[in-house]
């Protein structure tokens, strides 16, 4: 293969490539564009990690079925919690579960 054929050879490629991206997109587009939309997330619990893996907040049912939401501070001392099944619906502790402060 010559110089000149190789040249001719890659700008083929290149502008077959070029329209075949540009005709995907066009056919492609409507098949996505009529896909079922999601109508929510099914999940037990969800969690919200630091960037060490740490979860800081959790969103979950605990082993009665409760809801609970919680939320630990940045160096694990304390924790904000909110149960609307729990008496206490509303509770900040301290990392030894001490309550420091809870509304009804």
């Amino acid at each position: 293969m010559t110089r000149g054929q190789y040249a001719l050879f890659l700008a083929v490629v290149l502008v077959g490539n070029m329209i075949g991206g540009a005709l995907s997109g066009i056919w492609g587009a409507p098949g996505m564009a009529g896909a079922e939309k999601m109508k929510g997330v099914n999940a037990e619990e969800f969690l919200l990690l630091d960037q060490n893996g740490k979860a800081r907040a959790g969103l979950g049912l605990d082993q009665n079925g409760e809801v609970g939401l919680i939320l630990t501070s940045r160096d694990g001392n304390k924790k904000l919690s909110l149960s609307p099944d729990e008496p206490v619906a509303i509770k900040l502790t301290d990392r030894s579960g001490r309550v420091l402060w809870a509304a009804p």
